[in-house]
């Protein structure tokens, strides 16, 4: 596993949808204060200028703490906030294409819905894959395959990138997550939904690392 270039172990995906009313800014940082390593803006409804306008703020935050910013899908938000990096799906712009048109692009996440997407030019473009999803969830509603973990340990053998598990990450199944061969752990509802954000970043990120070092 290549955790010498992917030092992250707890992943916030965040939106102001997932946030229930709350301020997205406010759960991230508490995230961020609970333990969270990386956080991806998801926006999926958002136009391009009001997208942007919302990663400038969070990167104000994740700056502060010297945590990487990751912009979903979106190559022209990540450009123009100075990102991290971005994470794109099988219908979104091709890793190749975000590479050529973002060279410097520090980490390029990129969903795998099938066994066949870890090989060919796409997959040696990504930085990472996110295993999507793990179990299936209400905030993702076009999944192609649901992994569980069976899927996670077989996709495992079959690259030695870093993995990101996501799909109803929580308590009860992130140190699975981790045994099964995923370095990361990227949660939406978990941290946006819970009452205490810090709390729970905490307590996932405690699970993750007791799962590491079993």
């Amino acid at each position: 596993m290549l955790t010498d270039r992917f030092p992250f172990s707890l992943y916030l995906v965040v939106s102001e949808a997932d946030c229930r009313g709350r301020d997205s800014l406010w759960v991230a940082e508490e995230a961020i204060l609970g333990g969270v390593d990386i956080v991806q803006l998801r926006e999926k409804n958002s136009t391009d200028a009001d997208f942007l306008a919302k990663a400038r703020r969070i990167k104000h935050v994740t700056d502060r703490y010297g945590v990487p910013l990751i912009i979903n899908d979106r190559l022209e938000v990540a450009m123009g906030v100075g990102a991290f990096g971005i994470h794109v799906g099988q219908q979104d712009m091709p890793p190749t294409e975000a590479r050529e048109r973002w060279p410097g692009c520090q980490l390029l996440g990129y969903s795998v819905e099938r066994l066949q997407q870890l090989y060919g030019a796409e997959a040696e473009a990504a930085d990472c894959f996110g295993v999507s999803p793990i179990f299936s969830t209400s905030t993702k509603t076009d999944t192609v395959t649901e992994w569980g973990l069976e899927g996670l340990r077989q996709i495992r053998k079959l690259t030695d990138k870093p993995l990101i598990a996501i799909g109803r990450m929580n308590p009860d199944n992130a140190g699975a997550a981790v045994k099964a061969g995923a370095d990361c752990i990227a949660v939406v509802s978990a941290i946006c939904a819970a009452e205490q954000p810090r709390r729970a970043a905490a307590e996932l990120k405690r699970i993750i690392e007791q799962a590491k070092v079993k």
